[in-house]
């Protein structure tokens, strides 16, 4: 039966990243430095001049701490543009409800001090989802858990285009683990040629790669790897599956000693007859591959019985 494998169809993105417009930061702080320390040394002259202290008109010391307040408020205008970036991290920037571009260079940056910056990180991340309950394509319940590995690509689409990308990703990832273990069963038992989730690991978890990166992938998150970390039948079935895992092996096994066994019998008497050790009709070749048979195919050691008589007594 061939298994059909659906992928998930996404609606295209509103908005992607771009690079925002930014300016040095260590400049910028030393302007509002300058700004803010001579701003107030110009409202203290002012105040110094209305109180009589220095020779200055009321009209002089009016503008001189208009001039330093406006001074202050430049500062404070150059401080709140300031911007730290630490590595693997990013500032989404909104100017009025609007997307304005992504900040990644790591560092002091000076960007408009009227933006919104939210904080997205980049870094490298794990998501293992729970022990889940589910039934394979054969009906049987089963317990799976996966790891996927992931990481921020798109940083404009995982803050606009969903609520939260971490929980995005963290359901995204369950279902596709469920789909998947629902596609394929847990061992392959008949004749056809199919996967199965324990004897073809490594194409399942490239075919689980496969569907979360489509699922996820409208919220601008790169898959890096899935891994597989539990697999295994539910406990209500388990016992009855290790008997029919033993009895498969049994009978491998019993194949493998009985097709052995064949070749050493045809080896004797091959061998006997190319000695000329004795000549045996038919009737008693069949008896000595019948005992031969017996004592390689036995599950216990067999207890030797010596004929001290006629080979045909």
């Amino acid at each position: 039966m061939a298994i059909t494998e659906s992928v998930p169809v996404l609606p295209p993105p509103h908005v992607r990243e771009k690079v925002a417009m930014t300016t040095a930061g260590l400049p910028m702080a030393g302007v509002g430095v300058v700004l803010c320390l001579g701003g107030l040394a110009l409202v203290g002259t002012g105040i110094a001049g209305f109180a009589g202290g220095i020779g200055m008109g009321t009209g002089m010391a009016t503008a001189t701490v208009v001039l330093g307040a406006l001074a202050v408020i430049a500062a404070a205008v150059a401080f709140g543009g300031l911007t730290m970036v630490n590595p693997n991290e990013a500032r989404v920037l909104q100017f009025l409800g609007r997307y304005t571009g992504t900040l990644r260079l790591d560092g002091l940056r000076w960007v408009n001090p009227f933006t919104t910056r939210k904080r997205v990180s980049t870094r490298i991340r794990n998501h293992e989802t729970a022990v889940m309950k589910v039934n394979d394509a054969e009906g049987n319940p089963i317990e799976i858990a996966a790891v996927v590995v992931w990481q921020v690509e798109d940083t404009a689409r995982a803050v606009f285009e969903v609520d939260d990308f971490i929980e995005f990703v963290g359901i995204q990832t369950e279902t596709a683990v469920r789909h998947i273990a629902t596609s394929y069963p847990y061992d392959e038992h008949s004749d056809i040629n199919r996967l199965s989730l324990r004897e073809n690991a490594d194409e399942i978890t490239q075919k689980l790669s496969a569907e979360v990166a489509a699922r996820v992938e409208a919220a601008g998150v790169r898959i890096i790897e899935s891994r597989i970390t539990h697999l295994a039948y539910a406990p209500e079935i388990a016992m009855a599956m290790l008997r029919r895992q033993q009895a498969g092996a049994v009978v491998a096994a019993r194949a493998r000693i009985v097709e052995g066994a064949v070749g050493m019998v045809q080896l004797a008497l091959d061998e006997l007859a190319a000695h000329d050790v004795v000549e045996l009709d038919e009737e008693r070749k069949a008896a000595m591959v019948s005992n031969l048979l017996v004592v390689l195919c036995s599950d216990h050691d067999a207890q030797p019985v010596v004929n001290t008589g006629s080979l045909y007594t």
